[in-house]
């Protein structure tokens, strides 16, 4: 399978943040690679030199084939952005944002006029495409974004944390408009600080921290860097601690972790581990505040990986070393 998008040892540095330190990534033709990081882990600045909007101070990059720095202009032929913030003109409609883009494209009045309305369809804003854009709901926004980043009908898109600040409903829509994009074809390299849209979404996964690749896998085997799932329990007093780790220690995979009335047990069965623990605890008459399995978090994973959470990376000069 060819490489559709290929960086070799990026480097960028702002005064006294290195946004970059030598960061490399492949993504294969009709595949997505999720970006995955904190604020300041230096993804945005990935994104920027991939797309021709900023300069490394060493390395290279190909898109589509195209070397992006030697030239600029072909690469921006070959791909479709959208960025964190909506590139909407609010004071335009729907249809308005997406003609102007087409005609920016040079894709003639009657063909931009075509696809606008096309786009206006695919992402299920057809009833609202002759409304100003300033009366769209934040969802409506980024899909009218995303949109606009598709009007050449790019075969490579990124998108850069596209789903942060949108509602639960929203940020499930636009994945589902996302995975359509792929279904289709689309190459696809994908920034967000969400493990779950990652694994929705991508092919693969590189977990970037500080500006250079701290793990590369699928989401299952990134999980298992942290242990898997995790049966937590909380017990209803301090005197019931004691008797629940007698009961239920051997049913998790690793040693428990006990933090005040909160126990964290390690668990390779999941479910099967979650009804064996509430059987014992329940023929023992041990009651529990609260049980439940959870699945390992974005900051799971970086402090398996770094020793520190995701809200505690450097985000000095934070638009520079995004």
């Amino acid at each position: 399978m060819n490489e559709t998008i290929v960086a070799r040892d990026l480097a960028k540095s702002y005064k006294d943040v290195n946004a970059l330190a030598g960061l490399s990534l492949e993504v294969p033709e009709g595949s997505v690679l999720g970006l995955l990081g904190p604020n300041g882990a230096g993804k945005t600045t990935a994104v920027r030199i991939l797309t021709t909007l900023l300069r490394p101070d060493s390395g290279s990059a190909v898109v589509a084939g195209i070397d992006v720095l030697a030239d600029p202009a072909e690469a921006r032929r070959q791909i479709g952005v959208s960025g964190q913030n909506a590139a909407v003109d609010e004071n335009l409609t729907g249809f308005e944002n997406l003609d102007m883009v087409g005609r920016l494209y040079h894709l003639g009045a009657s063909n931009s006029r075509v696809r606008a309305r096309e786009l206006l369809e695919q992402f299920d804003l057809a009833d609202a495409g002759d409304r100003p854009a300033k009366t769209y709901s934040g969802g409506m926004r980024r899909r009218l974004d995303l949109a606009g980043a598709l009007v050449a009908r790019p075969p490579v898109l990124f998108l850069d944390e596209p789903t942060t600040g949108l509602d639960p409903r929203s940020r499930s829509d636009l994945w589902t408009v996302i995975g359509e994009l792929v279904h289709g074809g689309t190459t696809l390299l994908l920034t967000t600080q969400y493990l779950e849209e990652a694994e929705r979404l991508a092919d693969n996964i590189l977990v970037i921290d500080r500006g250079t690749s701290i793990a590369e896998g699928t989401a299952d085997e990134l999980k298992a860097k942290v242990g898997g799932e995790r049966l937590e329990l909380v017990a209803s007093s301090d005197a019931d601690v004691e008797t629940i780790l007698s009961t239920i220690t051997d049913v998790g995979s690793e040693r428990p972790v006990v933090d005040g009335r909160r126990i964290c047990l390690p668990v390779a069965t999941g479910p099967k581990a979650l009804m064996e623990a509430v059987r014992r605890l329940d023929e023992n008459d041990i009651e529990l505040h609260d049980v439940g399995l959870r699945r390992p978090t974005l900051d799971d994973v970086f402090l398996a990986l770094t020793g520190h959470g995701a809200e505690d990376s450097e985000t000095t000069n934070t638009e520079a070393s995004r």
